[in-house]
């Protein structure tokens, strides 16, 4: 049996106008009645209270808020009990928020973390990204485990019917959509801040004197790029449509290809600079990284029926025989029986044995499905980052 995400995915075509303060009360009433729907492709609608600036009523949140690879996505928490530890500028894990709505079903009326600076509803409001609460989120959740994501549509405005919301929802789709594009940074740039000393938590980390890691940013979390630091690495960001060649050019001693949103074969532009580059340095592919390995190497992939969400996914390393339980965030996944002789499956997830990680000796090549980096964990993960930068020692000792 799968195991209940910490987060649902409903994929969403868009949200609208916030209520204005006027509507928020029912005349008479001290109490917030519900202003937002939730239309779903399969013909339900959810009402629910939308989050604003004004109410002030204000687990792991703010990482997934500012993670890019929910871009274009609504995110449902099935945790209940959502925004009682407020929101920090420590916890960004990319330049802004990239989710398209957060759907909670109780909000806190009150914050108790020392390091909160802001309400979860002001961030969120600040920042233009619409949210709900008061709503069903396990009849949600349990809808999503038997039909798969969903495409939906949140609203606020009062002149939609509902029939309009169902016709907006089942119309729009997400299979075939460059979302990298929107997410990755518009110029090179170089990374120096390590982890924290405060958080962390890999003392004997083997430092990489002088490797240089040219990083493609197809919706890149800071703490990738941290973890790489903290081990000695010399990074450089470049965007997703960075030539293969301009890297070459570079002469970098390994390349990483980032998590990011969306469909894999939606960007046959990246899955060519990845071809261009394999095999002459050492490769680590991550998440969005480790499905266009998957296709570079002549692979195919899938869309999944509801991805893998949450951070409580065991994986085991085919290797070694240790379980990890790691973090994952992804709808689409490599088929294993697609792939070459020569490319090895080296993790599974155990909930449904799907491909989670692979390597390639002779091409020099690594990668996971899921997020060695997680921040604030699971850490099972972490030393695959020792592992790229073994190949990477290894490969420059040969020179």
């Amino acid at each position: 049996m799968l195991r209940t995400p910490a987060a649902a995915i409903l994929n969403v075509t868009g949200s609208l106008s916030a209520t204005p303060r006027a509507e928020l009360h029912a005349v008479g009433k001290p109490w917030k009645i519900a202003d937002a729907r939730l239309a779903l492709e399969d013909g339900s609608i959810w009402r629910a209270k939308s989050l604003v600036p004004w109410e002030h009523k204000l687990v792991k949140y703010q990482e997934i808020l500012t993670d890019p690879s929910y871009a274009g996505q609504f995110v449902l928490m099935t945790n209940p009990h959502i925004g009682n530890t407020g929101v920090n500028p420590g916890d960004e894990e990319s330049r802004q928020c990239f989710l398209t709505g957060l759907v909670i079903r109780s909000l806190s009326i009150c914050t108790s973390n020392w390091r909160c600076t802001e309400l979860l509803g002001d961030y969120l409001a600040k920042r233009n990204i619409m949210g709900i609460y008061d709503v069903d989120t396990r009849a949600i959740t349990r809808r999503l485990r038997q039909d798969g994501s969903l495409i939906g549509v949140l609203s606020t405005e009062e002149s939609k019917t509902d029939d309009m919301l169902l016709e907006m929802s089942q119309k729009w789709k997400i299979v075939g959509v460059d979302l990298i594009t929107g997410v990755s940074c518009d110029n090179p740039y170089e990374w120096t801040e390590k982890t924290d000393p405060e958080w962390e938590f890999n003392e004997a980390q083997n430092l990489a004197e002088k490797l240089h890691v040219v990083a493609y940013d197809f919706g890149i979390k800071y703490n990738i790029l941290r973890r790489l630091a903290s081990s000695g690495c010399k990074i450089t960001v470049v965007p997703s449509t960075w030539p293969a060649s301009e890297t070459l050019k570079i002469n970098p001693d390994g390349v990483l290809f980032s998590n990011g949103p969306g469909d894999p074969a939606a960007v046959p532009y990246a899955v060519q600079t990845v071809k261009e580059i394999i095999g002459k340095v050492p490769v680590f592919g991550i998440c969005m990284g480790h499905q266009l390995l998957g296709q570079a190497l002549g692979g195919k992939t899938f869309k999944m029926k509801f991805g893998h969400h949450g951070g409580n996914h065991p994986v085991c390393n085919l290797k070694t025989g240790r379980v990890e339980i790691s973090a994952q965030n992804h709808n689409y996944a490599v088929d294993p029986a697609s792939l070459p002789a020569g490319v090895e499956v080296t993790h599974i997830n155990l909930n449904d044995n799907s491909c989670a990680g692979l390597s390639c000796p002779e091409l020099k090549l690594m990668s996971l499905q899921y997020h060695p980096e997680a921040s604030p964990g699971p850490h099972d993960s972490d030393p695959a980052f020792g592992g790229f930068i073994q190949l990477m020692k290894l490969v420059k000792q040969k020179k």
